[in-house]
């Protein structure tokens, strides 16, 4: 044992010199906050964006950043790049940081399932971290906020089964979903600009993502892989339904979970009291649930709602809101570094 943590020490990156892929974009922009917000120790920060953004500017702690495009040579020397571009940028781009001699946290999905690249939330599988000198995997945003909720529950109780609905905001589609959403509201209606197939305001779309053979989206498989991937129960009965709902931030997930053991609702509520990273909601007789208002902004996991599923023996049913530009994407990605400082 002493002799890992010594190995683990000797991996230190004190005060390391950060890289952020895509740094223009609603991901990337709350990224920089968050670093600022948690005082992520750096000695030098490099931003990149696409051709279209190269030489405009950022403001990070007081100072302008200019945006760069990227290159070979842009990565010499960083000890920490994130990566929250396209799936195709962390493919063409995360090998050659890796290259360069740089830890690259990945918020894509070019890498989650590759079984050789840890998919992390620090919280439930912090440990994947060490020893790995190339790429960690930031996991989708829905995905982070639903196992953030089950794995409390699969450590006391096993889980049986797992049923998701995801009421997801149209911030998860980035910039232009946003602006959609804002324009339909004032009846500024641009087919040609549009990033939905249909109104977003005043309407659910039960489609995120493309749709498969099986009648799936992608979206909805990337859950129930990811999740199972993360809790390491590769054979979880999970399946998973996701909506893109007229909300600009913050995603809700409906969760029915089937348990192995029997269980009192007041426990549970008790196991989430003390669990970090979540903050319960749950006084429905005076109104009291999570919201994606309560969630904005803010970087812990909150859940209410919770209740028997009386339709089977071990059932239990609760409602999970997060912020998923933090928590499901900036945060997470920044506690995965924060947690590889800190030996």
């Amino acid at each position: 044992m002493h002799l890992v943590l010594n190995m683990l020490k000797e991996e230190k990156l004190p005060d390391p010199k950060i890289g952020i892929v895509g740094a223009s974009g609603l991901v990337g922009r709350t990224l920089l906050k968050v670093i600022e917000e948690r005082q992520f120790p750096n000695r030098e920060l490099r931003l990149f964006a696409s051709e279209q953004s190269e030489g405009k500017s950022l403001e990070f702690g007081g100072k302008s950043f200019t945006l760069q495009k990227l290159s070979l040579q842009a990565f010499e020397g960083l000890d920490i790049v994130f990566f929250v571009s396209t799936n195709q940028v962390s493919l063409d781009w995360a090998p050659a940081a890796v290259a360069k001699g740089a830890l690259i946290i990945d918020n894509s999905k070019a890498y989650r399932m590759n079984p050789d690249v840890p998919l992390v939330v620090p919280e439930i599988n912090g440990d994947q971290i060490f020893p790995h000198p190339g790429i960690i995997a930031n996991p989708n945003c829905s995905t982070v906020q639903t196992v953030m909720a089950l794995f409390p529950l699969a450590k006391r109780y096993g889980l049986k089964r797992v049923v998701v609905t995801t009421f997801q905001s149209v911030s998860g589609s980035g910039k232009q979903a946003v602006e959609q959403l804002r324009a339909e509201r004032k009846g500024e209606l641009n087919t040609g600009s549009n990033v939905y197939p249909h109104p977003i305001f005043n309407n659910c779309l039960p489609h995120i993502g493309n749709f498969l053979e099986n009648g799936c989206t992608d979206e909805e498989i990337k859950m129930v892989n990811e999740s199972r991937k993360i809790l390491d129960l590769p054979d979880l009965p999970i399946t998973a339904t996701t909506v893109r709902v007229p909300v600009e931030y913050s995603h809700s997930v409906s969760l029915n979970v089937e348990l192995e053991a029997n269980f009192n609702i007041e426990d549970v509520r008790n196991l989430y009291r003390h669990t970090a990273g979540i903050i319960l909601k749950d006084a429905p007789a005076q109104n009291i649930y999570p919201l994606p208002r309560d969630a904005m902004g803010r970087d812990d996991v909150f859940i209410g709602r919770l209740r028997r599923d009386e339709s089977v023996p071990f059932g239990l049913n609760m409602w999970v809101v997060a912020d998923n530009l933090r928590k499901g994407a900036a945060t997470n990605a920044l506690q995965i570094a924060e947690y590889r400082l800190k030996f």
